[in-house]
């Protein structure tokens, strides 16, 4: 008998490790996060957020590949070697044709240090080059090599008049990446709206799974009640029934919320990366930050730091470009100036010795003399395409402004109604509890007790609206300012390049 008590012991703590081993696995299938720590986590890992890290990447690149078309580039050119064996029609003095034979090898090889002149859209280079010239069917006693090169030369390419591609990438390359810079930033806060939508679309699943299964257990307990006072005689039968109803009702509430919360978890679980085995345990962000938000510093702080502000100035340096570009090709002009020395010997470094002096100076010209008025509606275009892009951008500064005013507006009431919301949820809850109470001593009547329950419920659900709301405006105004009001810090400090 004390075997069997004692073998009977050691099952149930084995039953009992076993339970705390699965309510252990299970507790950690369940993630609980707060509102900050998923926003957080959603910028991490989130599809979106790393498309954006990407793009930013790509701007990086995009702009280290202009910088560096202003650097001096060094250039090697060569063919090694252009070998050709073949019969070469040459055409004689008197006008016949006659097949001559090739056998021969040419190589050369070109060294150049080349600078773009941004300020005139000119290119100076310093370049050096050797030739070789093999004849493999050379006549006995002749040479079958010959070199010929060029020691150094220095050569110029300078148009005139034209449009100046270096000069304008200066203004509006910097300004693209400035852009680019902030709109991740941008793009960030988006996520974090995007998020919090998400966040609360589950909390407030949560709560209403939380709502039914409460109403559930009270109609049950309700249903139990009436049906020991029908069985005295006090319910009528029509009133159980009504109350059985609600019974039933409480139960389809209770499985159309925990559908709702399941297709919340997948829709959130998707967007931040999670495993969609993963539970989750969201609290609910009630302390909201205080602080006040002046709508004049707002629309500061918006023209300050977000990215349209720098895009209207870029806006206008591109309408500028094209007028100039569009004046630039009326006619081109182009200065080419070498010299240097060149030199031709049968050894290699005979090239060396003693070369001869290069020079070339070419100015070419290319002026339309009748062009049927395309230069001028290349100009006109320009022009009036200058003239929407600031009409455009002064109609945008306008809206832009009045957005920033009415989001701070907005956010002024949301936190209002916050505040009035709260208090309703709270008299409302305890409303319902008194209700009860005197539902179950019998001072009321099943009716009232159902209006209070509504009511409860109501009001749960708008409180937690109106605190979805202010946390989505108050990621709305980060996104719109770019500036943390609860922490007052900059959400982006431009840096130098």
């Amino acid at each position: 008998m004390k075997i069997d008590r004692l073998l009977f012991i050691k099952c149930l703590f084995i039953l009992f490790a076993l339970g705390a081993d699965f309510n252990l696995a299970k507790a950690q299938d369940t993630q609980t996060f707060t509102l900050k720590d998923l926003v957080q986590h959603a910028k991490d890992n989130s599809p979106e957020a790393l498309r954006a890290k990407n793009r930013r990447e790509n701007n990086y690149w995009q702009y280290r590949l202009f910088k560096s078309n202003y650097n001096p580039q060094l250039r090697l050119t060569g063919t090694i070697p252009q070998y050709s064996q073949e019969f070469n029609n040459v055409t004689q003095p008197d006008g016949s044709i006659v097949p001559i034979q090739v056998n021969q090898n040419v190589m050369d090889l070109g060294l150049g240090l080349e600078q773009v002149i941004g300020v005139t859209g000119g290119t100076v280079s310093v370049n050096t080059s050797t030739n070789r010239f093999d004849n493999f069917l050379s006549n006995p006693g002749e040479p079958q090599t010959r070199y010929s090169g060029v020691p150094v030369n220095v050569a110029l390419q300078q148009p005139i008049f034209a449009y100046n591609r270096f000069k304008w990438d200066k203004r509006i390359e910097p300004l693209l990446y400035e852009e680019s810079k902030r709109e991740y930033v941008e793009e960030m806060e988006k996520v974090s709206i995007y998020v919090t939508g998400l966040y609360f679309e589950y909390l407030i699943a949560q709560v209403n799974s939380e709502i039914a299964a409460t109403n559930l257990k009270n109609t049950n307990d309700i249903f139990a009640i009436e049906k020991r006072r029908n069985a005295m005689g006090v319910t009528p039968e029509d009133e159980l029934l009504q109350i059985e109803l609600q019974v039933l009702n409480a139960q389809q509430a209770m499985a159309e919320a925990q559908l709702s919360l399941e297709s919340a978890a997948f829709t959130m679980n998707s967007f931040i990366g999670l495993n969609q085995s993963s539970k989750l345990n969201l609290i609910s962000p009630e302390n909201i930050p205080i602080f006040e938000v002046d709508v004049d510093r707002a629309i500061e702080l918006a023209f300050q730091n977000r990215a349209e502000a720098i895009g209207y100035d870029r806006q206008r340096t591109q309408a500028a470009s094209e007028v100039a570009m569009a004046r630039g090709q009326r006619f081109q002009v182009l200065l080419n100036a070498r010299y240097g020395y060149n030199n031709a010997a049968f050894n290699f470094p005979d090239i060396y010795q003693n070369p001869n002096t290069q020079a070339l100076v070419s100015v070419g010209l290319s002026v339309p003399i009748l062009d049927w008025g395309r230069n001028k509606a290349r100009m006109s275009m320009a022009m009036a395409n200058q003239e929407l892009v600031e009409n455009t951008v002064a109609q945008e500064l306008i809206n832009f402004e009045q957005q920033i005013f009415t989001k701070v507006k907005n956010f002024m009431m949301i936190k209002e109604r916050l505040n009035v919301t709260r208090v309703s949820d709270d008299v409302a809850q305890r409303r319902y509890e008194i209700a009860l109470k005197r539902y179950q001593t019998g001072n009321v009547s099943i009716t009232n007790l159902n209006i209070a329950q509504n009511e409860k419920d109501s009001n749960k659900r708008d409180f937690y609206t109106s605190l979805r709301d202010f946390w989505v405006a108050y990621y709305e105004l980060r996104a719109l300012t770019l500036y943390d009001f609860e922490n007052e810090e900059l959400l982006y400090v431009p840096e130098k390049d």
